[in-house]
């Protein structure tokens, strides 16, 4: 176990947890509902987003005896068969608006067992979570050839014009009624919403009319893959083609080391609607040229060329060195479409070379770090908040509507509020534009403790600001909030002095801070004032209004100040 846990670091995995079925039902449900389970060992892997071809047992196996350079990378071929003879996927203009792009493929002559089996079908499964968005721009259906006959038509119709028997039901359903069917599935209701309000729904079917699956919901049960299944066909639908490329080169470079000739896979033709042929899947080979130099420099390390292509040959990039040594030939396989830029190569290099070997070094930069001015005056007057009997609180950044606008009495086009696009619930539709919602919130959960509620915040707001490059700008604020059978409205204003003393600004009109009536909606009428300071409004301080009290469900009256410290840093 700690050789392959060395292992698995040293290739740049993680071993997160050796473990078993029956311990992971008795830690999530109780050890009443393990029993039975299996006591298997079970190693969880933690494999990194951009490396599909670590996502099943095949690769991952793969990728490792060629790091320990115990076999050679297998070189993936497609062949293309006799004119007529191949299978054809032929896209109907009806796609276009729900699913427009199809690929396809063929695995002849493989032999499954029950593991090879589960590992084709987690492999769908974990690409259809990871690349596929949870099937949203790729959908897999793999198909026992033999029970079907080509050419395939993949197109789109009415859900009532769809009817085929799913996979593992016993009758037939129509598009509609497989809807309703599956909405209370625990695993495909997630799917459901991606083709529902569509008016029409893709699906594909064989040359005698029978539907082999409609993407992305379920294949269908005529075509379904058994141990007995010698032949392959896949087909990947979406909405975005490189992905559904990448996808089906993942699949069919996985399994096909399980087909008679191993590493082989019989390639399809796909006709788009105007015509057009593609032969796939593409598994494209294309080389890369990077300078050692730069490798050794970005690593920080100095190895020869001739080493540094070895290092990378473990990886599953085949390298040589060309040009009396001036630069490194890397050829990228089909199973690597994480490989976008010379960085992937390098990162590559360093792994193989093992992060642990890289010398430490001190940076050739000398720079001094400083804590930033707003940030220490913030701290500085956290401490003195608290020393004047203040309780700090913190609170979300993101709010309700209601919570910055209504409750307060304003129009929410009035706080210029910066709004989150697809707000996953309704507490956190907008960015805080004031700091006094979060704290009249934090009393209201703490209506039990003894009073008077003396709390206090400071942290950053968000507002609108056209003039910036991202539309928006922060302020930091100050709020402080006493909550008691009296307003006490002298103890909110004694805290003002008593920060604007800390701050040494005297109270003078010239050069220091004075007050001044004013009105707010969230205060009392006649019992607000605005706070100057450096020439410049900075805040209110004053009673909050009852109106303003009931709408965040408390009983007694309290009195508030927030102010903008930015100024005084």
């Amino acid at each position: 176990d700690e050789e392959f846990d060395e292992l698995c670091f040293e290739f740049g995995l993680e071993l997160d947890e050796i473990t078993s079925e029956k311990d992971i039902i008795s830690k999530e449900k109780g050890e009443e509902k393990a029993k039975g389970a299996s006591d298997v060992i079970l190693y969880k892997i933690d494999v990194p987003a951009n490396r599909y071809d670590l996502l099943c047992l095949e690769g991952l196996v793969r990728g490792l005896q060629v790091f320990k350079e115990r076999i050679n990378l297998p070189r993936y071929e497609k062949i293309i068969p006799a004119e007529g003879e191949g299978q054809r996927l032929i896209i109907t203009e009806q796609t276009a608006q729900i699913r427009p792009h199809a690929v396809a493929a063929v695995l002849r002559n493989i032999t499954f067992t029950k593991e090879r089996y589960d590992s084709f079908i987690d492999l769908q499964e974990k690409l259809h979570q990871n690349i596929c968005r949870k099937r949203a721009l790729v959908a897999i259906g793999t198909h026992d050839l033999d029970t079907i006959s080509g050419p395939f038509t993949f197109t789109a119709k009415a859900p009532s014009e769809i009817k085929f028997k799913p996979l593992n039901q016993s009758q037939e359903y129509t598009g509609s009624q497989i809807m309703d069917l599956y909405r209370t599935d625990s695993h495909l209701r997630h799917y459901l919403h991606l083709i529902e309000n569509k008016p029409r729904y893709p699906v594909i079917y064989d040359s005698n009319g029978v539907v082999l699956s409609m993407p992305p919901i379920i294949n269908g049960d005529h075509t379904k893959i058994s141990l007995n299944t010698r032949n392959v066909f896949i087909e990947c639908t979406g909405t975005d083609i490189t992905k559904a490329k990448i996808v089906l080169d993942i699949i069919v470079t996985m399994f096909s080391e399980y087909c008679e000739k191993p590493f082989t896979v019989e390639a399809a033709e796909v006709v788009y609607p105007n015509g057009k042929t593609h032969i796939y899947p593409e598994l494209a080979y294309r080389t890369e040229k990077v300078k050692p130099e730069h490798i050794n420099k970005k690593i920080g390390i100095s190895e020869t060329p001739s080493s540094l292509a070895k290092l990378l040959t473990r990886m599953c990039l085949k390298s040589h060195v060309t040009g009396n040594g001036n630069h490194i030939e890397i050829e990228i396989p089909p199973t690597r479409a994480d490989i976008i830029h010379a960085c992937d190569i390098i990162e590559d290099a360093a792994i193989a070379y093992g992060y642990n070997n890289i010398q430490m070094v001190i940076p050739k930069t000398y720079t001094i770090a400083n804590q930033l001015p707003l940030n220490k005056l913030t701290e500085l007057l956290r401490l003195d908040l608290a020393a004047a009997g203040f309780t700090e609180a913190l609170t979300f950044a993101l709010c309700s509507q209601e919570d910055v606008a209504d409750k307060l009495g304003m129009e929410i086009s009035a706080t210029n509020a910066v709004r989150i696009a697809n707000p996953k619930t309704a507490e956190f539709q907008v960015a805080r534009t004031t700091l006094l919602p979060g704290l009249l919130k934090t009393i209201a959960a703490n209506r039990k403790m003894p009073l008077p509620l003396k709390l206090f915040e400071i942290s950053d707001i968000v507002v609108k600001d056209p003039n910036t490059d991202v539309g928006a700008r922060n302020y930091r604020h100050l709020c402080a909030i006493y909550y008691n059978k009296s307003p006490g409205f002298e103890i909110i204003h004694g805290l003002l002095d008593r920060v604007m003393q800390l701050l040494e600004v005297p109270p003078n009109e010239e050069n220091g801070y004075t007050i001044k009536a004013a009105e707010g909606t969230a205060f009392f009428p006649g019992r607000c004032a605005e706070v100057f300071a450096k020439g410049q409004s900075i805040g209110k301080l004053g009673v909050i209004h009852p109106d303003v009290i009931t709408k965040f469900e408390l009983t007694m009256p309290c009195s508030a100040l927030e102010i903008n410290i930015e100024p005084f840093v």
